[in-house]
């Protein structure tokens, strides 16, 4: 998903819930060209925010989403997932 795609009024500022979590946490995440976060699990719903760089996060029910600059996934819980970077790539992960 792209962050812009979220915001469709024509309004200079808006707003737009993503997800509430039961413990806030904000973690940069970098990862390296050719490098992989291992396939694991979180046990709370998490967002993953490509800050920069071009990676792949793909998850064991098939979803499989490029993440540049701007482009975000919902991670679920309980799901195994990896992210897979084709450069050096940023993260915020908000969980």
């Amino acid at each position: 998903m792209i962050l812009k795609n979220l915001h469709t009024e024509k309004k200079a500022v808006q707003t737009n819930l993503l997800f509430e979590p039961s413990e806030a946490k904000v973690i940069s995440l970098q990862i390296a060209k050719r490098a992989q976060l291992k396939e694991h699990i979180t046990t709370i719903p998490a967002l993953l925010v490509c800050v920069s760089g071009n990676a792949v996060f793909s998850n064991e029910n098939g979803v499989v989403i490029n993440l540049k600059s701007g482009v975000y996934v919902r991670i679920e819980e309980n799901v195994k997932h990896k992210v897979d970077a084709i450069e050096e790539s940023n993260f915020l992960l908000i969980k």
